[in-house]
């Protein structure tokens, strides 16, 4: 029997999740639902001087200071100029809560875990494939891009979060 490459490739199953789905640069994609605590309308943020360009501020949600951050900057996308679709996801990654600047948040569904696929070079080309979980196939010409939200930052970037949610 000879050694070499096995003709047939492990199939990584994933399990159902239900997702947040949002659009950035005219494409859809997901989060976890458990990651998401709110979505809340654009308002103005207050600037923070010398943090990375896709730190947009910090904004007051009920007495808690949370840094908003332009997730299609921060993905390498182009990002949009702000209108009345803009939401900021609210959610959590690791132990800070942070705010991510979206074009629109479009709807919450439910998604089998068969219809889960590992991302295509296609995509992962265009965006750091460690950020990408997967990709849910919704229709034959609807795809939606998983995010990890626990991979988009870094530990010095969470840190420099961290420091402006401080007083």
């Amino acid at each position: 029997m000879p050694t070499g490459a096995n003709t047939q490739t492990a199939k990584k199953t994933f399990n159902e999740q239900q997702l947040v789905v949002f659009s950035l640069a005219g494409e859809e994609f997901g989060v976890h639902i458990n990651k998401v605590k709110e979505i809340i309308r654009w308002e103005e943020v207050t600037r923070i001087p010398n943090t990375p360009s896709y730190i947009k501020g910090v904004i007051n949600l009920r007495g808690n200071i949370i840094v908003v951050n332009d997730l299609a900057m921060k993905l390498g996308l182009q990002s949009k100029a702000v209108d009345d679709n803009t939401r900021i996801l609210v959610v959590e990654v690791g132990n800070n809560t942070v705010g991510m600047i979206v074009d629109s948040a479009t709807e919450v569904l439910r998604l089998e875990g068969e219809k889960i696929r590992d991302a295509p070079s296609v995509i992962t080309s265009n965006i750091n494939q460690n950020y990408i979980q997967g990709v849910g196939l919704l229709s034959e010409k609807r795809l939606l891009t998983l995010l990890d939200l626990s991979k988009v930052f870094d530990l010095k970037e969470l840190e420099q979060i961290t420091q402006a949610q401080s007083p």
